[in-house]
């Protein structure tokens, strides 16, 4: 039986799927517009939309094991809910969920209230699932090049608490991961919640230092200005998210974003490899950038 796999051409969902289809898993994806889908060979692709019952309720047709993605958007916990319902009715008992680290804790920040209502869903229905809650992606971060390069200044205003940035790469491996592990196991496992971050936790300033040290010339970090970084994301994309993401900022400043100690050894012991750097990182964009 398959795999199947939301947000499947996305950030997050297409390293989910290389890493299933490197494992030999049967895999089939969902998404908007097959012929635009650049998905690896053996990919069962469908055409649908969460907010579509009846195109999903199709597809979940033979899937035993469901990756459930959800894109910040509006109606993003609407997607889920139907999403989760109809997978409940197909009879699937296998499913890994991909929240937010302190979607309790940042509760006024609407993309991370509304995971957290899902997480509640899950857990309260008794859907046998691996909630995964990364920390920020550190490939947030490639979209950067001009202010980094261009202007010298680091401009997340993401403060001083610190947070524990993960690489999406590593996010898709253990996604997959836990998906064959659920796939595979001969009844379904019982519900946990696993927070994804990265080896280190850093500030606006140690970032800003990784970008000097990388790009050989100072870069400095921009401040903790959350107004004047609504009014250059509202430049970028729709309103509503560009508030959504200012008063994640706030909450990246007065909380920090990391997990209890250990966390990172743990998955490191899961990947049976370090996770990667943010400086792992950065080497990566700055020889891109120079090409």
């Amino acid at each position: 039986m398959a795999i199947f796999v939301t947000g499947a051409t996305g950030t997050v969902g297409s390293q989910v799927v290389a890493q299933l289809a490197d494992r030999g898993a049967t895999i089939r994806a969902l998404v908007r517009n097959p012929e635009a889908a650049r998905l690896p060979h053996g990919v069962e692709v469908v055409k649908g939309d969460l907010l579509d019952v009846e195109s999903v309720r199709s597809a979940l047709d033979g899937v035993r094991t469901l990756f459930l993605l959800n894109a910040v958007s509006p109606d993003e916990l609407t997607q889920a809910m139907i999403a989760l319902n109809l997978a409940r009715e197909a009879g699937i008992d296998r499913i890994v969920y991909l929240s937010v680290i302190h979607s309790d804790i940042y509760a006024d920040v609407p993309h991370f209230a509304g995971k957290y209502a899902v997480e509640r869903m899950i857990e309260r229905t008794g859907l046998a699932a691996t909630i995964l809650r990364p920390a920020y992606f550190i490939n947030n971060d490639a979209t950067l090049g001009e202010a980094i390069q261009g202007h010298g200044v680091y401009p997340m205003p993401i403060g001083a608490k610190g947070l524990e940035m993960i690489d999406v790469r590593d996010i898709g491996e253990i996604a997959a991961i836990e998906l064959l592990k659920r796939d595979l196991a001969p009844e379904p496992l019982a519900f946990e919640r696993i927070d994804l971050v990265g080896p280190e936790r850093l500030t606006g300033s140690a970032v800003a230092g990784i970008w000097s040290e990388v790009l050989g010339r100072a870069i400095v970090y921009g401040g903790d200005d959350t107004a004047a970084f609504e009014l250059t994301m509202s430049r970028l994309a729709p309103s509503w998210m560009a508030y959504d993401m200012r008063i994640m900022a706030d909450r990246l400043q007065s909380e920090g974003m990391a997990a209890e100690a250990g966390t990172s050894e743990r998955l490191a012991t899961l990947l049976a490899r370090p996770l990667r750097s943010y400086r792992d990182f950065a080497v990566e964009m700055a020889s891109q950038w120079r090409g």
